[in-house]
């Protein structure tokens, strides 16, 4: 395998490895296995995922978003930031608004003038059959009790694009992640696993929240993640339309619209460049 240009971005802690496939086309790479290596953080750069900036079919640009663990993820709601910034910074793009096409279909981003970067998610959806849950197809999963170690936990399914449980909770630093969330992941009625979102309500505008990702464990920040936690808390009546949910890597501004439509607005940023030699070990 060839040496591969990148550069290592992160947004709230959420890192990644980015790839510009635009100016370095990667061919025929086995492309799960190449995220398992880059994605190492002992033997490899280190990262929350793997993304590819390539040319899209429906829009300009198509990003494509692998977990540490190989699998592919259908959107990354801060690796889409950074997805944003990258385009801009390499000079694809020289408009302040970019559309993405994504696998949760197509995206709108905007680069603010103080360099964060609003994205309009799409809709927030509560059907089992939208989420991609067993099950009835037109039924939702809100407020329901979970079968899990831990007792007296209540979950709502929601689908940013991606599955997502999240778990309203009265302390959530207190929830052991590395114990339930692989518990969780693997939920039953979430035959392709779902990431898991232990959410407190500190007061009806501010959420405070910790993720367990599928394919990646223990997150420090997670977008799809804060725009379904935000939409769950407005749908059950806990929080406003609006409000800044606080991960364990910054902060990011959700908004709700009526139709159930979800903006994300929060920072991207470059760690650094370089470029990585496949080990031949």
């Amino acid at each position: 395998m060839r040496e591969i240009a990148f550069v290592k971005m992160q947004g709230i802690g959420n890192d990644f490895v980015m790839v510009d496939a635009l100016q370095h086309p990667l061919g025929d790479t086995d492309l799960p296995t190449l995220a398992r290596a880059m994605n190492d953080r002992k033997f490899g750069i280190g990262g929350d995922g793997l993304i590819l900036l390539e040319r899209g079919d429906k829009a300009a640009f198509r990003m494509r978003m692998f977990n540490p663990d190989g699998s592919e993820s259908e959107m990354c709601g801060n690796g889409i930031r950074c997805f944003a910034k990258l385009a801009h910074d390499h000079g694809h793009s020289d408009s302040e608004t970019i559309e993405v096409e994504t696998g949760a279909g197509l995206l709108k981003l905007t680069l603010e003038p103080d360099g964060q970067v609003r994205v309009d998610m799409g809709l927030a959806r509560f059907k089992r059959g939208e989420i991609g849950m067993s099950g009835s197809a037109d039924d939702q999963f809100v407020d329901v009790p979970l079968l899990a170690s831990v007792p007296g936990l209540i979950g709502t399914a929601v689908s940013m694009g991606n599955p997502h449980l999240v778990i309203f909770v009265p302390d959530a630093k207190a929830i052991e992640l590395e114990r339930v969330g692989p518990e969780l992941e693997r939920y039953t009625e979430f035959p392709n696993r779902v990431n898991a979102h232990f959410v407190q309500v500190l007061d009806r505008s501010t959420l405070l929240q910790r993720t367990w990702e599928r394919g990646a464990g223990a997150t420090l920040a997670c977008g799809t993640g804060a725009c379904a936690s935000a939409a769950a808390a407005w749908l059950t009546g806990r929080a406003e339309s609006t409000s800044r949910v606080h991960l364990p890597g910054g902060v990011l501004q959700i908004e709700i619209q009526p139709d159930h439509r979800v903006f994300m607005t929060g920072p991207a940023e470059v760690v650094f460049e370089g470029v990585y030699e496949p080990s031949t070990h």
